[in-house]
């Protein structure tokens, strides 16, 4: 990987990341009172789901890398070098969210729903930090007709599959989608499970042509995951839609000091 940086000192990707963020609390924002959810709650959630989710796409990196780690242990700490898988973030981000949950009192299943449309915008914009990492990419292109961006990128004197355009505008779509059915989706939950359900589908198909996946054996192991956390989120979904279960519409009551939480 090579580090593109800006004025010469700030890494560009990093640039990205922090204003996918940045974005992803303002619509959070603005969702706040369309779903019942205490003032600037957008606010306090993030400072615990984004630390949260940059260890978890950390661990993730290191995890399916340990050769790279395990001479020196202490690398681990070094993420200015690269190393965050956004599964990784994902599931970092949704214990965060699952703990504020707990802290808050407020149902993860509503947190879940509020932070989707901001998390695949997010991902969206984070994907052309790979771009200028120039990194991410997929298999070399010989064909000359197919030899243009956003088709493929010019990586090192070759033409590559611009995987990285591919899933950020799969993601983008996946915003517009979300953003546009989050009114119309009351069951609380549901708009995450269509946020794993587009995302994982995406992902499986884009992973298969990238180059650098990160592998168990001679498992593309975000591509397996892509695929049953997809599977899992389309049968949840079909369960719920046959069971008609709306029970939790928005804009949801929160439970008194006592209750048991949901």
């Amino acid at each position: 990987m090579q580090e593109r940086l800006l004025f010469g000192f700030i890494p560009i990707y990093g640039v990205l990341i922090t204003l996918a963020i940045a974005l992803g609390v303002c619509l959070c924002l603005k969702q706040e009172k369309r779903m019942g959810l205490p003032t600037e709650i957008s606010i306090d959630f993030a400072l615990w789901a984004v630390p949260a989710a940059v260890i978890g796409a950390r661990l993730y990196y290191v995890a399916f890398q340990w050769p790279l780690y395990a001479p020196r242990p202490l690398r681990i700490l070094y993420i200015w070098e690269g190393g965050l898988a956004i599964y990784g973030g994902v599931i970092g981000g949704a214990v965060g969210a699952w703990l504020f949950s707990r802290s808050k009192r407020i149902p993860f299943g509503a947190l879940a729903d509020l932070v989707a449309p901001a998390l695949i915008l997010g991902q969206a914009i984070g994907r052309w930090g790979n771009f200028f990492n120039q990194e991410a990419f997929g298999q070399a292109i010989e064909n000359p007709a197919f030899q243009f961006f956003p088709a493929a990128v010019y990586v090192e004197g070759v033409w590559h599959m611009a995987t990285f355009f591919y899933e950020s505008a799969w993601d983008f779509c996946g915003f517009l989608l979300l953003w546009r059915l989050r009114k119309k989706i009351t069951a609380r939950g549901n708009l995450f499970f269509l946020y794993l359900c587009w995302y994982g589908l995406g992902r499986a198909f884009i992973e298969g042509l990238r180059t650098d996946s990160l592998m168990w054996g001679s498992v593309r192991v975000s591509q397996a995951l892509s695929v049953l956390l997809c599977a899992i989120s389309l049968i949840i979904l079909i369960l719920r839609h046959r069971k008609h279960k709306g029970e939790h519409p928005y804009p949801l009551s929160l439970p008194a000091a006592g209750n048991e939480r949901t």
